[in-house]
């Protein structure tokens, strides 16, 4: 067998068959944010110089963005880098650690992922990116403030 052949072999091995859990929070933030600014996947991949299935494929973490191709993204959305790996659950970042840490650290934050999970699960669903967006075209800022104490005292009454 040739070094080709070996090499394919390996590359094999370490690809699993599900996409990686943190290229899938990767591309759940890009869809977030790309959701967010108000672009199809067309039109932010026509201004990045790819295809819509191409972004389709990164939100979806089946393709794995490297570190230009993730730069370039965040700048066209002017959000950082570091943007697509907040909120990261540490259940995640425990296993891309293992070996550096001892058993029974205590993580720096102090929460655990599940409290921070339905808080993110609400920010991913369209009827709360379609509320922040039409909350912002609301130019006058007395009428927008009115809004959000009516939601408040809404949400408040139970």
């Amino acid at each position: 067998m040739d070094v080709a052949a070996k090499n394919k072999i390996k590359k094999t091995e370490l690809r699993s068959e599900n996409p990686d859990p943190v290229d899938i929070h990767v591309g759940a933030r890009l869809r977030m944010r790309r959701n967010l600014v108000g672009l199809s996947q067309e039109q932010l991949g026509k201004s990045l110089g790819l295809t819509f299935q191409q972004i389709q494929k990164y939100e979806r973490g089946i393709n794995r963005m490297g570190s230009s191709r993730l730069f370039q993204i965040a700048k066209t959305l002017s959000i950082p880098v570091s943007y697509f790996f907040e909120d990261l659950p540490s259940t995640l970042g425990a296993t891309a650690q293992q070996g550096f840490a001892e058993s029974g650290q205590e993580p720096l934050e102090g929460g655990s992922a599940s409290e921070h999970q339905s808080d993110y699960d609400i920010l991913r669903r369209r009827e709360t990116l379609e509320l922040i967006r039409a909350y912002y075209r609301i130019q006058d800022s007395k009428q927008r403030r009115k809004v959000y104490e009516l939601i408040r005292s809404m949400s408040d009454e139970g």
